[in-house]
């Protein structure tokens, strides 16, 4: 494994530019945080509400350091197996049947058959063995079990795993890990110490507006506007599920596709088109065409 060093001369204003320039706006709290991470060669737990763009942070940051991007998805359940390598047993079938023709012994068989060539890489796995250290994002680690999260710990501590049949597989490089959580669990304290912390907030109306010229800059200004603040005043209402930044994107991509240059133009289209930005039953009825004309009202 390549040593670990701790290359502090980076500027997270040159960093909060780079992330700018790919279409990520972050706050200088932020590009603070993943400067930090990147030259500590800590990995940075990103928490905050569901659609405020933590996981959009990796992608991003993959794209400013011009490296690969690997995503471990958690969820209940998520084993180590899931996580790390799995054999490849149709491959490893094929090749005893063609070996035993030959007459190998049993010992032999299995030398042959546990060798890399034959291991399917996970996520964990694959980033470790990357020689360019890639961002690994850990996404929803929330959602994986206490089990799973002690385990992790371990890799994260030393980046080296055991795989019985092969032995101790060695980082070629440190992977720059980003992981998420919506809060739907406690995650445990000694995972919190590990790891360098940001907490991402939904954009104020300025920060969404700078979002979106950056990813649509084909739309009209003045629609933008008002879609930013329809969305900035829509968060504020009584809602299961606040829209995120994703959602408003989707919602001006739609508006734009149905021709509407303002959104008084057509009040039935917009209210319509609001199921770009409401995800449950709830919420879709409680924005009644009242509510969406008032809304309207206040950006038009």
């Amino acid at each position: 494994m390549q040593e670990r060093s701790h290359p502090m001369n980076l500027d997270f204003r040159d960093l909060q530019a780079r992330l700018d320039a790919v279409g990520y706006v972050a706050e200088e709290s932020l590009a603070m945080a993943l400067t930090l991470a990147v030259g500590l060669q800590r990995p940075l737990l990103l928490e905050g509400e569901a659609g405020v763009g933590k996981t959009e942070v990796a992608r991003a940051l993959s794209e400013v350091l011009d490296t690969r991007l690997i995503r471990l998805q958690c969820y209940e359940g998520l084993d180590a197996t899931s996580a790390l390598y799995e054999w490849n047993y149709r491959r490893q079938l094929l090749a005893i049947r063609a070996h035993e023709a030959e007459g190998l012994s049993g010992d032999a068989l299995e030398r042959h058959v546990f060798t890399e060539d034959y291991l399917l890489r996970r996520p964990l796995l694959e980033a470790i063995s990357q020689e360019t250290p890639p961002v690994l994002l850990i996404d929803e680690i929330d959602r994986a079990d206490e089990e799973f999260e002690a385990y992790l710990l371990e890799v994260l501590a030393d980046y080296r795993i055991s795989i019985p049949e092969l032995g101790t597989i060695e980082a070629r490089s440190i992977p720059r890990v980003i992981l998420t959580s919506n809060g739907t669990r406690a995650l445990s304290d000694a995972l919190r110490r590990r790891c360098l912390y940001a907490w991402i907030e939904f954009p104020d109306e300025a920060k969404e507006l700078a979002i979106l010229r950056a990813r649509l800059p084909e739309v009209e200004a003045g629609l933008l506007r008002q879609a930013v603040a329809f969305v900035q005043s829509l968060r504020r209402e009584d809602l299961e599920k606040k829209p995120g930044v994703a959602e408003t994107l989707d919602w001006v991509r739609a508006l734009t596709g149905l021709r509407l240059p303002a959104l008084h133009d057509d009040p039935a289209a917009v209210q319509a088109s609001l199921v770009c930005l409401l995800k449950t039953q709830a919420d879709l009825a409680a924005v009644t065409p009242e509510v969406t004309a008032r809304l309207v009202g206040r950006v038009a």
